[in-house]
This record gives structure tokens, C-alpha cells and sequence, in this order.
């Protein structure tokens, strides 16, 4: 199969190209970096500009799956400004997309967003899945809905469409993961706020697999990308500090800290996701990583 992808350069992105690349199939990707165009066999790059709906109209050539990954980073200060860059790099680069496959000749069957898990309502006992109609109302979840309902516009033109809710995605060279070791590597660690908060997590290499997944076998609908067993912000903080062979000393560190450093950002510590991977498992795939400690092992073994 041929799959265009956005944000191909990113964390998930740039994993996920290697996984397709080494189960045969061809890649063409968007970017806004003319640098980055490059031109290999089964694997091609193209200029876009969301902003100035911009894009080079050949990227759609043959290609028969879009793979919608772009988007402004969530781990920067949220001033106003950023806000309504995180909103629109997800909701303009899908509408020239969308206008891309409405105006020209194309074999596309199947459209997929990544989206993300802040929709669901905050949790610590009750376990919400797929079909939860319940949302919170916050800052992301008004980005996750707004993402969502740019992506079912692909439905009237017939094609499948595939919507991927991230949990946080754990990583050695990207994304939280990195960013919750480094002080525990200096002997710094804690755990945030009462450390109660449910963290629904899932290893890169279980999240381009089901992205590989989705892909191969024509999902439609909402999934969860979350291993199947979530776990605390302390048990977290705990099991990287033993993987690290660290010790933890320090008092949990309270919320109105971390908001005075962060502002409004500082949700992305204390939000308490308990979600459920039982749908995509249903489906039948086979996550590599079920449990934190052999997801960690694995990353800084």
C-alpha cells in the first residue's frame, strides 16, 4: 500500500515511517520544510502550508491510505496565542487535506487522526472506553473535539475513517517520558500532587504498531491507544526511579507549584485518565508491552 503521513518528522511520526517502510509499504509524507523534501524509492517527501493552504497536489498520487499525524506541540506554555495554534495546526492542515481529496482524482480509502485522550472525562475508579459520550470540559478536550469532528468530514467522501486517542506515549527520545526522568536521574523525583491520578500510557513501538494496525486492516471508528494497564502517577514515578536504580526521597510536589511555573499547562501533570484498551483487543491486536515495568525495562534497560 502507498501512505501519506503527516508529521512524519515527529516522534510518532518518524517511528512509524521505519515500521512501514520494513513491512514493504511506500511512504510519502508532508512537510513544511522544503529542506526536508527528499525523493527515495518508496519513500517521498512534499512541500505543504496549512496556514496558506498550500500543498503539492502529486503527494495524493496512488496513494490509498492518509495517516493524519501533524500537529503544534501540547508541552509548551499555553499563552493565548499558542492556543489557537495547537487548534488550528490539527483543524486547517485536515481541511486542505479534506479539499485535497474533494477536488482531485484519488484512490484514497481510508483516513486516520491521531487524537488524543484529554475528550474523557477526569477518572480515577470508573474505566471509560470507546463508547463513553460523557466529556470533560477543558482546554483539550474542546482540541481533541474540534480534531474529531475535522477528520468524520472524510466519511462524505466515503472513505473509512480511523481516529487514534492517545495516551501518553512513552519514549527515550521524545515526548514525557524523558522529561519525567531527568530529575529522578538527578536524584530529584516525585511524584505530583497526591500522585493518585491515573496514568493511561502506551510504549511508541505498541502505538505505530496499531497504527500499522489500523492501517492493514481497514479499522474505522474511535480507538484507544492505551496499554491495558494503567497506573498512578506515584506507581509511575516508582517504577522509573527503580528502572533507573534511583531513590526517591523527596515530598510529592503540589499542584499550585507546578501551576505557578507552568500555568494552565500544568493540567498535562494532574489529569486522571482511566481509559480502556479493550476495543483495538477485541479487534485483535496483541500489545508487546502490556505493563509499565517491562515497558520501561525496555526503553532504559
Amino acid at each position: 500500500m502507498k501512505i501519506l503521513i503527516t508529521g512524519a518528522t515527529g516522534l510518532i511520526g518518524n517511528e512509524l515511517v521505519k515500521q512501514l517502510l520494513a513491512k514493504n509499504h511506500s511512504v510519502h509524507y508532508l512537510t513544511t520544510s522544503k529542506s526536508k523534501v527528499v525523493n527515495k524509492p518508496n519513500y517521498k517527501g512534499f512541500y505543504w502550508n496549512p496556514q496558506q493552504t498550500k500543498i503539492d497536489e502529486s503527494c495524493i498520487y496512488e496513494v490509498d491510505v492518509i495517516v493524519h499525524l501533524a500537529g503544534a506541540n501540547i508541552a509548551k506554555r499555553w499563552t493565548n496565542a499558542y492556543k489557537q495554534e495547537i487548534i488550528e495546526s490539527r483543524t486547517l492542515s485536515s481541511e486542505l487535506l479534506y479539499n485535497l481529496v474533494r477536488k482531485h482524482p484519488n484512490q484514497v480509502k481510508q483516513f486516520i487522526s491521531a487524537s488524543g485522550t484529554a475528550i474523557y472525562p477526569e477518572s480515577f475508579a470508573t474505566v471509560y472506553d470507546e463508547t463513553t459520550t460523557e466529556t470533560e470540559d477543558s482546554f483539550l478536550s474542546n482540541v481533541v473535539k474540534k480534531w474529531e469532528e475535522s477528520a468524520n468530514r472524510f466519511q462524505v467522501l466515503g472513505l473509512k475513517v480511523c481516529k487514534i486517542r492517545t495516551g501518553i506515549v512513552l519514549s527515550n527520545v521524545g515526548g514525557a517520558l524523558p522529561e519525567m526522568v531527568k530529575p529522578i536521574k538527578m536524584g530529584f523525583g516525585a511524584a505530583m500532587g497526591n500522585g493518585k491520578q491515573i496514568q493511561s500510557w502506551i510504549h511508541i513501538n505498541d502505538l505505530v504498531a496499531m497504527y500499522c494496525f489500523a492501517i492493514e486492516n481497514q479499522l474505522e471508528g474511535v480507538y484507544n491507544a492505551v496499554a491495558p494497564n494503567p497506573i498512578s502517577n506515584q506507581e509511575l514515578t516508582t517504577v522509573i526511579a527503580k528502572t533507573l536504580k534511583k531513590p526517591l526521597f523527596l515530598p510529592n510536589i503540589p499542584h499550585f507549584v507546578m501551576k505557578l511555573i507552568l500555568g494552565e499547562m500544568s493540567y498535562l501533570l494532574f489529569s486522571s485518565k482511566n481509559l480502556s484498551a479493550q476495543k483495538i483487543i477485541n479487534n485483535g491486536f496483541q500489545f508487546k508491552f502490556p505493563k509499565i515495568k517491562e515497558a520501561l525495562a525496555n526503553l532504559y534497560s
